[in-house]
């Protein structure tokens, strides 16, 4: 089934995240995913630079959709103007990419009164004069394209506020909604009730909200995460239950599991973050009971 069709029934649909392969050979990625092949409703390709090496985020969608996999091409469209954006949006459709995941490269920082706020922020505008533009068969200097393209969209948004949502968080979210987009991506969640409470502030726009989880395998990764990302993202409990467990994993599949049940009767999916673990994701859909 398609990732649109899956949303559009309203099925908890179940995607996932891989890097493009640079040190090894593709195929390597493509047996860890067959794992757990018909489980997941499509498999993101995030843009990646490393040290200086571009990975072909586009070339690797279009080995996962040779694989049977439905892929979801993420880009950014902060540094990129338009028509590099249009070029790379192009060239994924000519690749066969049908799904696309939009946001900055990090996060945006900006003020509101007294208050710092930092939220995952998307170049609407620009975003949609090129989609517009490819949706009509053009570029956009004017030029004919060979066919038109359109994609399923889905953009990043910042669900730590609980129901103390920002005004311009929400008035984007009112843009993206306008311009179209399929579904909205969720930063990871971690705290449950916090992200039921950012819900219902958002249910009024009546599009689809997948939550990110991070699949955590020691308390050492959420201590990380805390100091370099966001304090207090990663909740005091489930880093003590990490640090004083005798089998890591089975506590790592524990509080997955655990999120996962809360997170079912609040939005329509989840996007897991394996951070290279594909070949131990099948192990945690069967302890949270995802197909």
């Amino acid at each position: 089934m398609k990732l649109k069709e899956a949303l559009e029934k309203k099925r908890f649909v179940v995607t996932s995240e891989v890097q493009t392969p640079v040190d090894e050979e593709p195929q390597a990625l493509i047996k860890r995913l067959e794992l757990v092949r018909g489980r997941v409703d499509g498999v993101t390709v995030p843009e990646m630079e490393i040290e200086g090496i571009v990975g072909d985020s586009i070339k690797t969608c279009d080995l996962l959709k040779k694989n049977r996999f439905e892929s979801i091409y993420q880009t950014t469209t902060r540094d990129k103007s338009r028509p590099q954006l249009q070029k790379d949006l192009l060239l994924a459709h000519e690749t066969g990419v049908e799904n696309l995941l939009v946001f900055t490269e990090d996060y945006r920082i900006t003020g509101d009164s007294l208050q710092e706020m930092m939220f995952f922020h998307v170049d609407s505008g620009k975003l949609s004069s090129v989609l517009e533009h490819m949706r009509d068969g053009q570029t956009v200097d004017g030029k004919e394209l060979p066919t038109k393209a359109e994609f399923v969209l889905g953009s990043g948004v910042e669900s730590g506020w609980g129901k103390n949502v920002p005004d311009l968080e929400m008035k984007e979210m009112e843009e993206m909604t306008r311009i179209g987009t399929g579904y909205f991506l969720s930063t990871p969640i971690f705290d449950v009730d916090r992200f039921e409470k950012f819900i219902k502030q958002v249910n009024t726009f009546g599009i689809p909200v997948i939550a990110e989880v991070m699949i955590l395998r020691t308390a050492g990764m959420a201590q990380f995460l805390n100091r370099h990302f966001k304090s207090g993202l990663v909740p005091d409990w489930i880093i003590k239950k990490l640090a004083s467990a005798p089998d890591k994993q089975k506590a790592s599949i524990e509080v997955f599991a655990d999120t996962i049940k809360g997170l079912k009767d609040l939005c329509q999916g989840v996007h897991i973050i394996t951070i290279g673990g594909e070949e131990q994701l099948r192990h945690y859909l069967d302890a949270a009971k995802l197909r």
